[in-house]
């Protein structure tokens, strides 16, 4: 069971999508074509298999047009679900439902998209012990969605911004000097709760980052030769992340050198929208 995002966090996101689709004077098809009284059944249903995130956004996006319609979930986010599954049952003044259809459908399905992708690198790199993690290459403005369809499909998340962890990279290595300059200064600036992360590119680097204690080093681009070198290196004195090169045919051979974690930007930077529909009953 994924623990839902508070719809305190969803609304603003939704609201504004909602804005941008409206405009200056609202759903003008809807206001031509349909009764004002008029109420409409639907439901929203896949078209394609994958993992399911994302229908508070669907909900909030009804809820927000019409307060009194009525939303009711079939299937949890975090579910699999095949072609032709009912998602939520909806019922709802025509007209807002209409007008709210495309905004949660476009949440709903990119949501959808990104935990289907996270699932299918889970299940590449089952039994390993390596945890895929997602970056910060997130469309802007919907980190947090989009971190939270992560985890429905089986994923960890990695740090939610440029304030909840150090992560020393290599042009903060170039103004500091050196590797272990970078990682000294970093340790001695972290708070009790702060980790200190830092990237190298080779093994050069590596005995330089450990002897100054870092909780995690990011081995970028490294080969497999070298991801094994390293994780013999390292002893387990540091989490080792992999990133670079990890895709779908690559990452169960990443997994298997030994490092802990294998870092993915396409699980949100390269996703395909997983294909949902509205249905009217």
């Amino acid at each position: 069971m994924i623990e839902p995002l508070p719809d305190l966090l969803i609304a603003p996101i939704v609201r504004a999508a909602l804005a941008e689709d409206l405009g200056r004077a609202g759903d003008v098809t809807a206001q031509a074509c349909i009764p004002a009284q008029a109420r409409l059944a639907a439901v929203f249903a896949t078209r394609k298999p994958g993992v399911v995130a994302g229908l508070d956004c669907a909900r909030l996006a009804v809820l927000e047009l019409d307060p009194k319609a009525t939303f009711v979930t079939i299937v949890a986010d975090g579910e699999t679900v095949q072609p032709g599954t009912q998602l939520a049952r909806v019922e709802a003044d025509a007209r807002a439902l209409l007008s709210a259809e495309r905004t949660g459908l476009n949440l709903l399905g990119r949501l959808s998209g990104v935990a289907t992708l996270t699932n299918a690198y889970v299940q590449a790199v089952a039994g390993t012990g390596a945890r895929i993690v997602d970056t910060r290459k997130t469309t802007p403005g919907l980190r947090a969605l989009e971190k939270y369809a992560v985890r429905c499909g089986g994923g960890v998340n990695h740090r939610f911004g440029l304030d909840d962890a150090i992560l020393i990279k290599d042009n903060h290595v170039a103004a500091c000097g050196s590797v272990g300059e970078a990682v000294r200064r970093a340790k001695a600036f972290a708070g009790h709760l702060m980790k200190v992360e830092v990237e190298i590119d080779g093994l050069d680097q590596l005995d330089a980052a450990l002897e100054h204690g870092p909780d995690v080093v990011l081995l970028d681009n490294f080969s497999l030769g070298d991801l094994r070198e390293a994780v013999r290196r390292a002893r387990g004195r540091a989490v080792l992340e992999a990133s670079g090169g990890v895709n779908l045919q690559t990452v169960r051979a990443i997994a298997e050198t030994g490092v802990d974690v294998i870092s993915v930007g396409a699980l949100t930077h390269s996703v395909s929208v997983l294909d949902i529909g509205l249905d009217a009953l």
